[in-house]
């Protein structure tokens, strides 16, 4: 174990790709993340079945996914893979993105950043609205008492920003159960933002 840290927050060191210019590029493009988003969430699938799902045609998706595999974000899937189907499953590690870590200086560079960044923030928009419109359709209303959808204003020097999201993902780490739920246990989706913003004076 590593000296310096919690159990949780060494989980995440061990089960996290800090992603690096070569992999941003890599990633940085709306159907990728859609494909990498619907195998970690759905499991493995092959490229007509993702083309179905996500409304594009089976040869768009082989060659994302192929893209997506050649830079270490899925792998066939040798269980479901059988003759001339090719299965393919999302590699397990979660993806950490720093932009202080790759060459913001560089124009591609910050262009696949900002891709990367928009598409991050609509699927997590799509997501929630999604749970607002179907959110009646729950017929157990313990579901939706248990979860959270509310928004604080802080004051945060940058440390203690730092400290909070360090805080914060390491408490998340503690309820990841990758193996699969369990009895009463359903797919829960958490959405950690905690950003900076800037606000314009009143005149």
């Amino acid at each position: 174990m590593t000296e310096d840290l919690t159990p949780a927050e060494e989980t995440i060191a061990r089960t996290t790709r800090q992603l690096d210019a070569r992999g941003l590029r890599g990633l940085a493009h709306p159907l990728r993340l859609r494909l990498l988003n619907s195998l970690r969430r759905g499991g493995p699938a092959t490229a007509s079945q993702l083309g179905k799902e996500l409304g594009e045609s089976s040869g768009a998706t082989s060659y994302h996914l192929r893209q997506l595999a050649e830079h270490g974000f899925v792998e066939d899937d040798p269980e479901h893979g059988t003759g001339r189907e090719r299965w393919w499953r999302a590699v397990p590690d979660s993806i950490n993105f720093d932009a202080r870590k790759v060459d913001q200086d560089d124009p591609e560079i910050r262009g696949a950043t900002d891709v990367f960044l928009h598409e991050l923030a609509s699927l997590h928009y799509r997501e929630t609205a999604s749970w607002v419109a179907d959110r009646d359709r729950w017929r157990d209303t313990r579901w939706e008492e248990a979860g959270t959808f509310s928004d604080t204003t802080l004051y945060l020097t940058p440390d203690e920003l730092k400290e909070l999201s360090a805080r914060l993902l390491a408490l998340v780490a503690e309820y990841d159960k990758r193996e699969g739920a369990e009895e009463g246990q359903g797919e829960v989706r958490v959405h950690l933002h905690a950003l900076p913003v800037h606000r314009a004076a009143r005149a």
